[in-house]
């Protein structure tokens, strides 16, 4: 059986200057080290579009995780600390697909007092629209960050 630390080992939730509230190393983390499971209720991704409409708001904030086209996991119910871990375009973690169980790994080495944050990478459905864009705005602080938490369309190549 998969043993997985809580979040008491690694890390403590406080305001955070990227958003909100964001999870803060506690001790030294080490590179590779599995951090916490995002949990929260599975429901489909029909019902997240239920539950949540970005388009009716200016910022859209929800934890949501989308493991596959059938699974997203909605943090807000059943979930933990792991929510609260923000997006950067200069992430020390990234989210780790366990066969369906999203894990938080560290990139690198993080030191106390580090803001734990992984790339969001967010899709929406559709083709793209600019407004979305400072819909979901970035505001990590990056020297590489790319203004939003969206994943960019790949630019045409010109002949």
């Amino acid at each position: 059986m998969l043993t997985v630390p809580t979040s008491q080992d690694y890390f403590e939730i406080r305001s955070s200057a990227i958003q909100g509230c964001g999870a803060f190393a506690l001790r030294r983390i080490r590179k590779g080290t599995r951090i916490i499971e995002y949990l929260g209720e599975r429901i489909t991704p029909e019902e997240a579009d239920e539950r949540y409409d970005d388009d009716a708001v200016d910022r859209p904030h929800t934890f949501l995780f989308t493991v596959n086209k059938r699974v997203v996991i909605d943090g807000e119910f059943h979930g933990n600390e792991a929510k609260y871990i923000n997006h950067s375009c200069d992430p020390n973690c990234e989210a780790l697909d366990d066969d369906g169980r999203i894990f938080v790994e560290a990139l690198r080495t993080i030191q106390p007092g580090d803001e734990l944050t992984y790339d969001y990478h967010l899709h929406r459905p559709g083709p793209f629209r600019k407004k979305w864009i400072k819909q979901y705005a970035c505001h990590c602080g990056a020297a590489n960050c790319r203004g939003t938490l969206l994943k960019l369309p790949k630019k045409k190549k010109q002949k």
